[in-house]
């Protein structure tokens, strides 16, 4: 068992200059695996990732959507863009050169559920060969998105941070950020982190469960 993420970066071009996005994305991949294989950007803002232990994948796709929320306009000094990505789970049936040419269960369910995205309204869904964890977990994962999809700039910096590094204690955040400790409890509040990590640690405790 797999999973892959499939991805797009939205409104990517009210970033004039794609480098701003393209190689912090490329660099956050690298750390993950070596393209082609197992991660690709093709079509100048679509991508494609595999993860190896899938219980890792709505974490990975977490701290993807932070980066890109953090990326900010040189005109506004804000964050244009968004991130729509499905996760797919299942196996893998053939092993390309290129992730795009790999193929199997959890490319189809990525695929499909991505097809999804756009005519359902949301940025972030999964689709496994598990019905019920889907309904529970989507359902999640829609109501996180109000949220999600929301955060500022200065959120969508924390929840990397907390994210990257979760043994750190608000006074570490905050000297990594460059800001002090009830700074970061207030951005913790508006990022709604506590909700952000129980959603994610609920869908690895549900997931390790059903690949035993």
């Amino acid at each position: 068992m797999i999973a892959i993420i499939k991805g797009d970066i939205v409104s990517s071009r009210k970033i004039e200059n794609s480098e701003k996005w393209l190689l912090p994305l490329k660099g956050l991949f690298n750390e993950w695996g070596k393209s082609p294989g197992q991660w690709e950007v093709v079509w100048g803002d679509s991508f494609q990732l595999e993860v190896d232990r899938p219980e890792e994948a709505l974490k990975k796709a977490l701290r993807v959507k932070a980066l890109i929320k953090k990326i900010v306009s040189d005109e506004t000094n804000k964050s244009l863009i968004d991130v729509r990505m499905a996760i797919g789970i299942g196996g893998k049936s053939y092993t390309g050169e290129r992730i795009t040419e790999s193929n199997g269960e959890a490319f189809i369910n990525a695929g499909e559920k991505f097809e999804e995205l756009e005519k359902e309204k949301f940025n972030l869904l999964v689709k496994s060969p598990w019905p019920d964890f889907d309904g529970e977990m989507n359902l999640f994962i829609r109501l996180a998105s109000v949220f999600m999809d929301k955060w500022s700039v200065a959120s969508a910096e924390l929840v990397e941070v907390v994210l990257k590094h979760p043994d750190y204690t608000q006074n570490e955040i905050g000297s990594r950020l460059g800001i002090k400790q009830n700074s970061v409890s207030g951005r913790w509040k508006r990022a709604n982190i506590d909700e952000i990590l129980s959603m994610e640690q609920m869908y690895r405790r549900k997931l390790e469960r059903l690949l035993l």
